[in-house]
Order: structure tokens, then C-alpha cells, then sequence
């Protein structure tokens, strides 16, 4: 009987471990044409948005989209079963510096719903973030979350505190466009050393405030430079279903270097960040 029970518990695990959904998050940093003109480089960028079902990519440099277009070909022709697109935010930055965000996604597993540029224009305070975040909203038809928002965010690292504090803001705003409440907030947040200190997080209200879940822990190591040790890259979520379909101890960062062997030459040469990923079940 012992056994038999064994046996239901490890296939219930697996049968949660095959069914989960994946989603991540990448500083793929200054990702525009040269990077995507160098094979090994993509090589490397595609083999670590294949693990993913919905893959957030930050730091779109190039203003006509060809990087991204040729990373979701290489994508497709390893699985055409599982087809990839994408979804990208308009190019987003004070003057001249532009970035954009894209959310990459298996067009098996998700949909998007609905999507909407958030604008910055709070009397008073106007202009906080440099990159407004692109809020969009996910069908998943195989998770227990059927519906889900995902709010992207990269900060200016001088200005995390303040970009951070102001995600409330986004947060209000599209709980009230939406009436929803399963969001989940990730990105290249600077969120950790000397960008956000320990007697700072007080000024963060998605911090402070309950029912913000922050499931990368402020010790946990997100860059690939040996000589830093910080949390910038993080997840947070809202929505106490959702919270409760995350897949316990999913949430970490993928240390791409180590995965596949390579130097931290080699590493640096596709980014300073390592992705970050959580599973929803």
C-alpha cells in the first residue's frame, strides 16, 4: 500500500511538472542586430528562450525589429509544433535612447487577450518611469489561472526606488481598467545593492503593502559577473489565486553559464543578467 501510494504522489508531481507554464524573464542586454548577427551569441539566446513558454525580453534596441523577428525564427525552425510569436511595446526612453519590451510565446499554450501602453501622466507626477510598462493580459487554457497579467519593468537604476514605489500606481490602474486581479510584475527591477538599499524598500508600496509577493529572494545573485552579487531581476506577484497556482520553489534564476559550460566571457558576451523564470500550474 506504501508503495502505492509512493507511486500516485510522484506521477501527481509530474503530472503538475508537465502541465506547468513557464514564464521568464530576460535582460538580454543591448539585444539588437549585431548581437543577432553573431551565431553563437543566438545560439545560446534561443536555446534559453526554448525553456520557456512565455519569455519576456528587455533591452530591444534596434528601431526595426529584425533581432526579434530572427530570434523567433530560430526558435521555430528547432519546434515547429509548439510555434513561437511575439507581442512588442512601442520604443519606450527619455530622448534619443530607446528600448522596447516583447513578450515571446508559444502559441500552443497562451493568447493574448488584450494589451495596453501605460502612460505616464499622473498630475504631479509626471514622466517617473523611463520605461513605461506594456501590460498584457494572457489566456492559458491548460493552467489553473485561466487569465493572467503580466506587467514588465525596467528600471533606471538610479531610479529604482521611485519606479519601483510608482508600480502601485500601475497596478491600480489596471486593476481598474481590467477588474483584475492576477498580475504578476517582472523584469530588470535594479531592485538589490546599492540601487535599492535595505532602509529604502520602505518607500516601495508594492513592497510594503500585502498581497505583493515577491518570489525572488533579495540574496539570491541574478548577474553573471563574479565580482557583483545582486537581486536586480525579480518577480512579483498580485492575486492570491494566482499566488497559490505557483509551482513552490519554481522561481529562481537560470544560470545559462553553468547549464551549458561556458566561460564568463562567454556569458558576458550574451548578457550580465542571468534570465529569471516561475512555473504556474
Amino acid at each position: 500500500m506504501r508503495s502505492l501510494l509512493s507511486l500516485l504522489l510522484l506521477l501527481a508531481v509530474c503530472s503538475c511538472a508537465v502541465n506547468a507554464l513557464k514564464i521568464c524573464s530576460f535582460n538580454i542586454q543591448s539585444f539588437g542586430e549585431t548581437k543577432a548577427a553573431k551565431g553563437h551569441i543566438m545560439a545560446i539566446i534561443t536555446k534559453v528562450t526554448s525553456r520557456c513558454d512565455i519569455m519576456l525580453v528587455m533591452e530591444v534596441k534596434d528601431s526595426t525589429g529584425s533581432s526579434l523577428v530572427s530570434l523567433v525564427n530560430e526558435l521555430n525552425r528547432g519546434d515547429r509544433r509548439k510555434p513561437y510569436t511575439y507581442i512588442i511595446s512601442d520604443r519606450l526612453g527619455r530622448k534619443s535612447y530607446k528600448e522596447q519590451y516583447a513578450f515571446i510565446y508559444r502559441q500552443t499554450m497562451v493568447s493574448v487577450l488584450d494589451r495596453y501602453q501605460y502612460m505616464d501622466e499622473q498630475v504631479g507626477d509626471v514622466d517617473a518611469f523611463s520605461r513605461e510598462p506594456f501590460v498584457v493580459k494572457f489566456s492559458s487554457p491548460t493552467t489553473d489561472i485561466k487569465e493572467f497579467i503580466l506587467i514588465p519593468q525596467h528600471t533606471t537604476p538610479e531610479a529604482s526606488v521611485k519606479e519601483l514605489d510608482e508600480l502601485y500606481d500601475v497596478y491600480m490602474d489596471v486593476k481598474n481598467r481590467w477588474k483584475a486581479e492576477n498580475m504578476i510584475f517582472l523584469g530588470d527591477f535594479n531592485a538589490g545593492c546599492t540601487y535599492v538599499t535595505r532602509k529604502k524598500w520602505s518607500q516601495i508600496r508594492i513592497r510594503m503593502e500585502e498581497g505583493f509577493h515577491w518570489l525572488i529572494g533579495d540574496e539570491t545573485d541574478t548577474t553573471v559577473n563574479t565580482n557583483t552579487r545582486c537581486a536586480y531581476d525579480r518577480i512579483v506577484v498580485k492575486g492570491e489565486p494566482l499566488y497559490r497556482a505557483v509551482v513552490p520553489g519554481s522561481a529562481k534564476p537560470f544560470n545559462f553559464q553553468a547549464a551549458y559550460g561556458l566561460s564568463e566571457t562567454e556569458a558576458l558576451e550574451v548578457s550580465d543578467h542571468f534570465p529569471i523564470e516561475v512555473e504556474i500550474k
